[in-house]
This record gives structure tokens, sequence and C-alpha cells, in this order.
């Protein structure tokens, strides 16, 4: 653990900084005022577009550059891009075949635009309730290739997403990386969009040494932050494997993990539990 002081949180934010229903809690809108206080910045990273990042920017005062897309596409609190990583062109159409041939539907996210082929496939109205916007339906995507931020499989069978892992792993590895923001979702992007490129890139941006920032997260894919970070925090409804590599574990995401993470780990407070 970092004996550095701490100068950034870095948060994911599905069944991380929301619960289940999306709503952010009281107590985590009053720990991010009191982290400002502290004179602690504070910024998210998720592999939602940015536009479904925008509703949290007010609330929680964000100020600081915002990591979508795992990283893909840096973006400033108003929404305009900073940094961006995108797949090469080339590779656009056999990734969407190695995934469709494994069984799973395909979103494609190019700049700020999301594309799909059915509008009532699996998961795409849950989704757009909880970014706030609607994809474009297309016929095909064949002329979606150039700027494409992330492509994304979606499958409920949980072998079908790990033999489409394999397969961009064993053909595409050295050039996009293939992880799962949930477990029915598999992120492919480019190789260097990643959640511990957030860190870097934060860290380089805002002048911050990396042992003075803490990350916080709950799937596979914000391990790559727990390792660029000086103190990390798996929430409660992580799986043991990501718990394993966090240097603390926190409450569960309906259980208000967040703002107990916080009072506990990062400003020192007694936690919500404690009179």
């Amino acid at each position: 653990m970092s004996d550095a002081p701490i100068r950034l949180v870095l948060s994911d934010v599905d069944g991380t900084l929301v619960p289940p229903d999306k709503v952010l809690t009281d107590d985590t809108v009053r720990v991010a005022r009191q982290l400002r206080e502290q004179g602690i910045l504070f910024a998210v990273t998720s592999s939602r577009p940015p536009k479904g990042l925008a509703m949290l920017v007010k609330p929680l005062d964000i100020t600081t550059p915002i990591g979508a897309f795992n990283g893909g596409l840096m973006v400033d609190h108003y929404m305009e891009p900073l940094h961006e990583l995108t797949v090469k062109e080339d590779l656009v159409g056999p990734i969407i075949e190695a995934l469709t041939s494994n069984g799973l539907s395909v979103w494609v996210y190019q700049g700020t635009d999301w594309f799909v082929l059915d509008l009532n496939a699996p998961h795409v109205e849950h989704e757009s309730t909880v970014v706030q916007f609607r994809p474009t339906q297309l016929e095909n995507f064949d002329d979606i290739r150039r700027d494409v931020v992330k492509i994304v499989g979606v499958s409920d069978d949980p072998a079908q997403i790990a033999n489409a892992t394999k397969s961009i792993d064993d053909n595409f590895e050295k050039d996009v990386s293939a992880t799962s923001s949930q477990t029915y979702y598999l992120d492919v992007t480019h190789r260097r969009a990643n959640k511990g490129a957030v860190v870097d890139y934060l860290a380089d941006d805002l002048s911050i040494d990396r042992a003075s920032i803490v990350t916080i997260g709950d799937a596979a894919n914000d391990v790559s932050m727990f390792e660029r970070s000086g103190i990390s925090i798996a929430m409660g409804n992580a799986t043991d494997e990501v718990k394993a590599r966090a240097t603390h574990v926190t409450r569960a995401n309906d259980d208000n993990g967040f703002a107990y993470a916080i009072e506990r780990f990062v400003l020192g407070a007694p936690p919500l539990d404690v009179p």
C-alpha cells in the first residue's frame, strides 16, 4: 500500500459508482463533495460512451478528463474529445465476423455514435436507458470502418463470451484489447485503450504521481487501473479474482460500497456504519 498523499480518486461507474438502478445515491454525492473540500480530485472511467457519462458531471462536479470506452476516448467535462485510440480500419470487419461467428450480437461505436443491427436485440433497450440515448439501426456495418473506438459483442451465454474472447485474443491480441465490463458484454478496443492507460493519462495530464492515485472498481477490466495506482479498492460485488488484485475491499454497490470506501480508505472519516 502506498504512503503517498492521496491526490486523485479514479472510479469505475457501473457496478461501482452507481447501484443497480444506476442512480447516484445521496451518500455518493456527499463524499464526492468531501473529496473536493479536502483538495482531492475525482475522475471517472467507464466502458460507456461519453454521452453515457454526461449525467454524472453536474451532480459530482467533475472537472477532470473523463475516460470513456475504457480509455479509448478521453473527453473533457464538456464532452469535447481530448485523446482518441481507434481500432485499425482493416481489423473492424474481421473482428465483427469473429464475434458474430461465436453467436454474439454486435454493437459498433464510431466516435460518439452508437450503431446496432437490431434495436430489439438483447440488452439494447437496457443500455439505452443506462446511457440515456438510443443507438442508430443499420442494415449492416459495411460502411463503418473509420474512427471505430469500440466494438461490443453481446451474449447472455458465458461460453459464447469466453469463446469469443479467446478468438479475439488468438487473432488480434497485438492490436486490440478484449475485456468484459459486464458478464454479457465483450468490449473490444485499441490495445492501449484500457483503464490502466486512463491512470497514466490522468497522472501525466494532471501532474500527479501514480502512487497518489486511488482507483476503485468491480470488474475484470478494472484490474489494469488497480495495477497502475497507489491504492486500489474492489467492490464487494466483484469476483474473488478481482478482489484478490486490490489493496482493499469495500461493500457491494447495492450497499453504498463506493461511499463507504471513500470514507474508510480515503477521507479517514468514520465509515457509514459507525456512529
